[in-house]
């Protein structure tokens, strides 16, 4: 779980050290992602890291906050629409750091098959770890895009890319469709130049290309048209038009041209 952690901690650290430099104005910039706010995107990986805190400390209690959840779904979405709303970017800022300190203390001391309860199947440590990971990456973007800076990609991005591909079932399965027979195999550099691989070698379904621009496909930050990713095969080419690793209903990403940051 430490290189897990420590990755997780890094990205925290990348995205508050843009965010210290924003003043009031900027917190209410709109972002490209569902017209939210700065403050939103923020608000939301906040509360979520609050309630994995919980999850991983306490998860009898997280359980009981999840029947509430599934009591009364229509007030759990008007928290989410509320919550950290009236706090000001500082006080804001103070919570995330809170529980998010409080989550990685957490996590840290897990198995990484330790089963962890969330909003939905249990999970294990590792992948709750993940998860909480893209999400914190994924939203970032959002944030790097709307102040138009280009943020340099890291071999943290080796973790996104795996779960991407872990979650290939899922995107097809969460919309009721039949999960491909045909495999894809995918073959994305890192950063640092190290070509990350899964999936059989003899694949005739392929993608090819820079890793940042296979995550930004499967977190819906990027349409594939707009990457530099090659796409061989017909399943290659659905799969990416459908692409979603994380959990919810099943949505779509940006149309072609809708997300290009000059």
């Amino acid at each position: 779980m430490e290189t897990i952690c420590n990755d997780l901690k890094a990205e925290h650290e990348e995205l508050e050290g843009v965010l210290e430099g924003l003043d009031e104005n900027q917190w209410k910039m709109k972002t490209p992602f569902l017209n939210w706010r700065i403050k939103d995107e923020i608000r939301h990986l906040a509360y979520f890291d609050d309630r994995a805190a919980l999850a991983a400390t306490r998860p009898d209690a997280f359980n009981q906050h999840l029947d509430e959840v599934l009591n009364d779904f229509e007030a759990f979405e008007k928290t989410l629409e509320t919550m950290g709303m009236d706090m000001s970017p500082a006080e804001l800022m103070q919570w995330w750091r809170e529980q998010r300190k409080i989550m990685l203390g957490a996590l840290a001391g897990c198995d990484p098959k330790d089963r962890l309860p969330w909003y939905g199947p249990t999970m294990s440590a590792l992948s709750f770890a993940t998860a909480r990971l893209m999400e914190t990456w994924a939203h970032g973007q959002d944030v790097f895009d709307t102040l138009r800076i280009r943020r340099t990609p890291t071999n943290r991005l080796r973790h996104i890319a795996y779960l991407g591909t872990r979650t290939f079932g899922w995107t097809y399965a969460n919309r009721g469709l039949a999960v491909p027979e045909e495999p894809v195999r995918v073959e994305v550099t890192g950063p640092s130049g190290d070509l990350w691989a899964w999936g059989p070698e003899d694949a005739g379904n392929r993608l090819r290309g820079p890793a940042e621009d296979f995550c930004l496909v499967v977190v819906q930050r990027r349409h594939v048209d707009d990457t530099n990713l090659k796409v061989t095969g017909d399943v290659a080419r659905d799969w990416m038009e459908k692409a979603q690793c994380f959990a919810g209903p099943p949505v779509d990403g940006p149309k072609p041209g809708q997300r290009v940051i000059s």
